[in-house]
């Protein structure tokens, strides 16, 4: 399975845990200015119902397989953080290395296919447990919110398809850092905006974002990698709303190798394909104007780039823009002769 997609599907269980509580001790996460006392108590409303935060919290487990990002963020080092791409110390990603200031690293929680170990989460003393990039199920967030207050993903878009700027802003009123998550978020926009403004050519322009896991699966709509697409000034293809359903992305049929002929399409593939030789023995997809044009775009999802699209997080995104806005620039342009710069 390719790394873009592990955890990406709810787990089917969780262990039970026998302690709960939470601490104040060093480690982790302290360090930082406490926030106003008058920012709370918050609320915040997700897929389950709401949770409130009685005081800033000092110790932060990261259950969303993202969602450590925006906490290093604000300036704060979570106690746990949850394994998803590329095996990271501490799971965190070179885009995000300058937030750990020789700190402590986060205690790193492997899914062992049972889905979040209440146990382990127990074990660190959480003030807060935050589940925004993820799957979580009803089961596990009872479970998890013996332990803590959890931070759930939104009942309003699909699991594992919160938008970052959201995600963003939710950690940043948990945290009693609200100012500063919205500075954050309009810094990265304006990143995306300044490279939109630079490349008029992506205005209204076609473009999907896929990748080769048992067959053929597209992104959606509400994933945040086709939201930085948009973002871009880039148009999702006709129908593929149709295709994904209410999921973030979903594998789709042969009759719908349409949806992959953009003007231009970003592919994240396996280590070895860089040149699109696995993509092309699908003629369906080989014959179409994309590939005949050289309109690919070709990302080693396993590599630390194509990690940091798969993150889609307000560290990443400084990260991946100044890589991927010029490879989308050549590939748009239709000449097979320009050559779309290597991940």
């Amino acid at each position: 399975m390719l790394r873009t997609l592990k955890f990406l599907l709810p787990a089917a269980a969780l262990v039970l845990s026998a302690a709960c509580g939470s601490g104040t001790e060093n480690g982790p996460g302290d360090g930082s200015a406490n926030p106003p006392t008058a920012a709370f108590p918050v609320t915040v409303e997700h897929k389950y119902g709401s949770t409130t935060v009685e005081r800033a919290p000092e110790r932060v487990v990261t259950v969303g397989l993202s969602d450590q990002d925006a906490v290093l963020a604000l300036g704060v080092m979570p106690v746990g953080t949850t394994e998803w791409l590329g095996e990271y110390p501490g799971a965190i990603g070179p885009w995000a290395q300058d937030k750990i200031a020789g700190r402590e690293l986060p205690t790193v929680m492997k899914d062992t296919g049972t889905g979040p170990s209440a146990e382990k989460i127990a074990s660190l003393r959480p003030d807060v447990i935050f589940a925004l990039y993820s799957g979580l199920t009803k089961e596990q967030y009872t479970t998890l919110s013996k332990i803590a207050p959890v931070v759930a993903q939104p009942g309003d878009v699909a699991d594992y398809a919160i938008a970052w700027p959201q995600l963003t802003r939710t950690v940043g009123k948990v945290l009693g850092k609200a100012d500063e998550a919205e500075k954050l978020v309009n810094g990265a926009e304006d990143a995306l905006k300044k490279a939109a403004v630079a490349n008029p050519s992506f205005k209204g322009a076609k473009a999907l974002m896929a990748t080769p896991y048992e067959g053929v699966f597209v992104y959606g709509g509400d994933d945040p990698r086709s939201q930085v697409l948009t973002a871009l000034g880039f148009t999702l293809p006709d129908g593929l709303k149709e295709a994904v359903g209410d999921e973030f992305g979903a594998n789709i049929s042969e009759e719908r190798t349409d949806l992959l002929d953009n003007d231009v399409t970003v592919w994240l593939v396996g280590a070895g394909d860089e040149d699109g030789a696995k993509l092309h023995k699908n003629k369906a997809y080989a014959n179409q104007r994309v590939v005949k044009e050289g309109r690919e775009v070709l990302i080693v999802e396993s590599s630390d780039y194509g990690n940091s699209i798969s993150f889609v997080s307000v560290l990443s995104i400084p990260y991946f823009v100044e890589r991927l806005v010029p490879q989308l620039a050549a590939a748009i342009d239709g000449d097979p002769n320009t050559e779309v710069p290597r991940s």
